[in-house]
């Protein structure tokens, strides 16, 4: 067995501490370090295959032991006296209450030493304990261990609990799929399903890979993916991805994504690097740990021994008491770990959401915003053309769209796609002839006969045929229609505005966070959008190089921005930006590689519960923080000046790292 050490970037060790243990656990891992086995791998050669595996009844067995020897021995010390509970029968009786919390540490303590991790929280721990046992504080000493012993528990069963929210919406992938050939179904592993396959997906089971419906139409339930409960329904050739349930009938897919490209694997691959990059309060909190722990040790030496020289009578072990007091209440174990597992919790509440943060740090980064800047286009409009309005002029409204819906089957461009989405079918018998495409203008052709002229207002004066004015002064895209070279009317054709966008602006703006408008868009249309949703600036017209200078300028007035757009075309952007925030990240893989924070679905309304996440996660991490140095201050002066027991250093070791686990576990209960 060959142990190998994890390091950072930097060539910093990573393994092996506290917190790497505790997660180590919570993965079911068997070690607090990767390790290598030789090819002979086999079932007895001397690791746990066990490991993690364990219920919470078996975590907590050797302090449930521990507890009932400690309190039988308190009994027999002070309430039910016995003869023979004496002497080293009593020593021995606290030493088998000690071995089931103590040794587990004592075993820490000395692996750190042996690898080079000599001041660790184990060290700190084990000194105590052993120290209590040395001045005859045997009931001390066990208790001291046991709540160690179940405050580290309470930190597994905690961290567990935020990994279970992430992996919840991660581990959607089945293993395997039924795979059609012809009439014959195999079930396969999924990883070992090739591109151009078929796969058989029969109502309630979740897709392995990512594919195209070869079904008609199905709905599929997305809530792990994009947090909405709403039901999906894809149409033939539509995009599946894997993690997708299908709620009704069987349907087939053929797979068109490799099982280790899909998107969800992206996703999942992210949300686990996420934790390596650490928020600039978890550095400084690792490295403070690591400078204080040595100075606790020396400066509870220094307490035991240098009254010597100043003390009249002085008594060792009141003061070696004194010391011990001073190492149970100094070790970090409050912020070690509770401050990680808030922002393990804040990843696990925004995963929860659909929204996915690459890292801590990103968190703390938008509990700052100062402003959000935003793309019109598929960020708070939903990016698809549509038919708002139609006004008929001397002819039936059916009789308008039917005609102009069968020229544009001859077109490509996405505004005539929008009129025959709208005519539902009704141009399909109509006879189309003789069409021509002018070149910026629009389309000239023959319908039932009838000469139909299609396009803008430029079409319409080539033509020399009069309509009416007031349709210049629209923002929207107009459509306008001659019939036999006569004005017959228009159609008005608008990007639909999201549902939840104005909602998301006033939110933002109730946090006093100022919201930004950039687009390629002509500045009618964009001014149309920020009128309606009431946002603060709105600029059009831009290219993406005249969108970085917009947010340069910004940049220049010392403001955290944040950037939401597709995270592809205005990649430059993404990249200036404080925090660049992708919208609809399952659409777009370039999205999930670029963007420091994804939101998985299309609602504008979640980057206001990202930034109020991020707060919230900010808040509780420096109230853990807060309560961990102020408790643990008072109670070492009053365990330097012999005013605090050993009970009360337990207090504020053990019981403030439960009370900041607490808090910080609130994270993952709160609704956002």
């Amino acid at each position: 067995m060959v142990h190998k050490h994890k390091y950072d970037a930097n060539g910093k060790q990573l393994c092996c501490t506290l917190e790497e243990k505790i997660n180590s656990k919570t993965d079911k891992q068997s070690g607090c370090c990767t390790v290598d086995y030789k090819s002979e791998h086999s079932d007895d050669d001397g690791h746990d295959h066990s490991g993690g595996d364990q219920t919470t009844f078996q975590m907590f067995l050797p302090a449930i032991i521990s507890f009932i020897l400690l309190l039988v021995a308190i009994g027999f010390d002070n309430y039910f006296p016995q003869a023979w509970f004496t002497g080293w029968v009593r020593i021995i009786w606290y030493v088998v209450a000690y071995v089931p919390v103590g040794f587990p540490v004592l075993k820490e303590a000395l692996e750190s030493i042996r690898k080079g991790e000599v001041f660790s929280e184990f060290l700190l721990m084990s000194i105590a304990t052993i120290g209590a046992f040395a001045i005859r504080e045997y009931p001390e000493g066990v208790a001291v261990m046991l709540f160690y012993a179940v405050g580290e528990v309470f930190q597994t069963l905690a961290v567990q609990r935020a990994k279970t929210n992430i992996k919840l919406l991660l581990d959607q992938r089945p293993d395997e799929a039924t795979v059609m050939n012809g009439e014959n179904a195999t079930v396969k592993k999924a990883a070992e399903i090739s591109i151009g396959e078929i796969i058989q997906l029969k109502p309630g089971e979740k897709l392995a890979l990512d594919g195209k419906l070869l079904s008609d139409t199905a709905s599929f339930n997305t809530a792990a993916l994009t947090g909405e409960s709403k039901p999906d329904t894809k149409q033939k050739g539509e995009t599946v991805l894997a993690g997708m349930i299908n709620m009704n009938t069987v349907v087939l897919v053929e797979v068109t994504i490799a099982y280790t490209d899909s998107k969800l694997s992206k996703i999942l691959q992210m949300v686990q690097e996420a934790t390596a990059k650490k928020a600039p309060t978890e550095l400084f909190i690792r490295k403070f740990a690591k400078i204080y722990t040595p100075v606790v040790v020396f400066l509870a030496i220094g307490i035991c021994l240098i009254p010597m020289l100043f003390v009249e009578n002085y008594n060792f072990n009141d003061w070696l008491y004194r010391a011990l007091i001073f190492l149970v209440i100094s070790c970090p174990c409050a912020l070690v770990i509770s401050i990680p597992l808030g922002y393990f919790g804040g990843i696990g509440a925004a995963s929860k959401n659909g929204i996915l943060f690459k890292g801590s740090n990103f968190l703390d980064l938008m509990a700052s915003i100062q402003v959000v800047v935003m793309d019109k286009t598929g960020t708070l409009t939903k990016g698809v053309f549509k038919v708002q309005k139609v006004v008929a002029v001397d002819i039936a409204e059916a009789d308008l769209v039917k005609y102009t819906a069968a020229l544009e089957t001859k077109s490509t461009h996405p505004v005539g796609t929008a009129i025959i989405e709208y005519a539902k079918g009704t141009e399909k018998d109509a006879t189309v002839t003789d069409v021509e495409e002018i070149a910026g203008l629009g389309l000239k052709g023959k319908v039932d006969g009838k000469e139909i002229l299609a396009g803008n207002v430029k079409l319409m004066k080539k033509f020399n045929i009069s309509y009416d004015v007031e349709i210049d002064t629209t923002p929207f895209t107009i459509i306008v229609i001659a019939i036999n070279q006569k004005y017959a009317g228009y159609f008005l054709i608008a990007d639909e505005i999201k549902e939840d966008a104005k909602e998301a602006i006033q939110s933002l703006h109730k946090i006093n966070v100022k919201t930004v408008m950039l687009s390629g868009d002509k500045q009618a249309v964009v001014d149309a959008v920020a009128k309606e949703l009431n946002i603060d600036q709105a600029y059009g017209d831009l290219l993406p190089e005249n969108k970085v200078e917009k947010v340069e300028t910004l940049k220049l007035q010392n403001l955290k921005i944040a950037f939401v757009g597709d995270g592809v075309n205005d990649a430059p952007v993404v990249a200036l930006a404080d925090a660049g925030i992708a919208m609809g990240g399952l659409g777009s893989d370039a999205t999930i590689e670029t963007a420091d924070i994804v939101i998985q679905n299309d609602q504008p309304h979640k980057i206001f519960t990202a930034i109020n996440i991020g707060k919230q996660t900010k808040k509780i991490v420096w109230q853990n923080i807060t309560m961990a140095f102020v408790v643990k201050g008072i109670v070492l002066v009053l365990g330097a000046g012999g005013l605090a027991t050993m009970w009360e250093a337990v207090f504020a070791d053990v019981g403030v790292a439960l009370l900041a686990i607490l808090n910080a576990v609130r994270i993952q209960r709160m609704k956002f």
